[in-house]
């Protein structure tokens, strides 16, 4: 069985060596490509914003396709707010803020560039690699859920990877992909009962490279506590403690970087992108708000139907508390990234919620042919 499993992982290797340079050569030159090598470029020249702004886009011009580069810089007569950016030095530098805040994120491409990468490939690169590790990391987690069954491991990893949402992710500029690998280290945790310590580095380290994800690290610090003292009929204060921290660097990181804050990134994704955001102050009344929550939740039904299935399949298998506490916890966490960013049309902001609630229902399944348990935190 051992040489069947180490010929798999050969097999394995291979296949997303190959995926992943499919998905290099169908890679996508688009609109948050400057923003992020802003950032990066701004930590070389803090004192030459228009340095930053023309090395941008001149950088990207060199290398993206023809119809990329037009795309992002907005040839299209209604779209002026990338045109500003293209042109106008201040409105450039006041959307960077929005993008500074990954700090982990930025520090990876901003490696991957110093290593000698171009910095257009330096960003598609972070993608593409995490691509590939988030492939081997599946393929490990699938080798837990089914000791006996690499065959199936296979299949599922495969499938896994080449579906839409993973694919495109691996293809963009964003740090989705990046994030979705440590999601995956963090089930291996759960699988393999990581301490209450190592977690929190590995949510220290989620929050770090996307201080968004601040409300899935607390909601699960917040479960576990939870979870804990009604076990335990006692308070763990180092839960509380390491909620604090992740709180802390969240609040730092924020006020560090200048972030405009949760309405202006809501008005200007989901109302009205401003060319330049001192020039316009917004409002963004509950009405506004909820007019456009309701048109949004119209279209993220096919995502409900799915998690209503998934958890389900979890309730209706497994009596564990853990396993169902966790199941709600993902569920929970795609339902806050909705009200909170309602992208419905874009999967790949729920996808590394919603993917970990996949795996945590194939363990449910797997207990059919093992007696795996997932690890209580003491």
């Amino acid at each position: 069985m051992k040489l069947k499993w180490r010929l798999s992982f050969l097999f394995i290797i291979s296949i997303l060596a190959l995926l992943t340079f499919w998905n290099y050569q169908n890679r996508v030159y688009d609109w948050d490509m400057p923003g992020y090598m802003g950032c990066m470029y701004t930590s070389e020249f803090p004192d030459s914003p228009d340095k930053v702004r023309i090395l941008t886009y001149e950088e990207i011009k060199k290398e993206a396709p023809a119809e990329h580069y037009t795309d992002i810089i907005g040839i299209k007569q209604w779209d002026i707010p990338r045109q500003y950016f293209v042109k106008n030095t201040q409105s450039f530098t006041e959307q960077l803020p929005y993008f500074q805040i990954k700090v982990g994120y930025i520090l990876m491409i901003t490696l991957f560039y110093k290593l000698g990468l171009s910095s257009p490939m330096a960003v598609l690169f972070t993608s593409l690699i995490s691509y590939f590790f988030s492939g081997i990391l599946l393929f490990y987690i699938l080798k837990l859920l089914f000791p006996k069954k690499y065959w199936l491991a296979i299949l599922l990893t495969i499938a896994a990877m080449l579906l839409p949402p993973m694919t495109y992710m691996s293809r963009v500029s964003t740090p989705d992909m990046f994030i979705f690998q440590f999601m995956l280290v963090f089930m291996i945790g759960l699988l393999k009962k990581w301490n209450k310590w190592a977690m929190f580095v590995l949510l220290f380290g989620i929050t770090f490279i996307r201080p968004d994800y601040i409300t899935f690290t607390v909601t699960y610090i917040m479960a576990v506590f939870f979870f804990h003292y009604f076990r335990e009929k006692k308070i763990d204060i180092s839960f509380i403690a390491q909620g604090i921290v992740l709180l802390a660097m969240y609040l730092a990181i924020i006020k560090f970087y200048h972030y405009p804050g949760w309405k202006d990134l809501f008005y200007d994704t989901f109302i009205d992108r401003r060319p330049i955001i001192s020039t316009h102050p917004i409002d963004v009344s509950l009405k506004d708000y909820l007019s456009i929550i309701y048109i949004k939740i119209i279209y993220f039904k096919k995502v409900t139907l799915s998690l209503a299935i998934m958890i389900g399949v979890i309730f209706w298998r497994s009596k564990d508390s853990w396993v169902r506490t966790i199941a709600v916890l993902f569920v929970v966490n795609v339902y806050i990234k909705f009200f909170f960013f309602p992208q419905s049309a874009a999967l790949r902001f729920f996808f590394p919620f919603i993917f970990p609630l996949f795996l945590t229902m194939l363990y449910v399944l797997s207990k059919k042919y093992n007696d795996l348990k997932l690890g209580k935190i003491a």
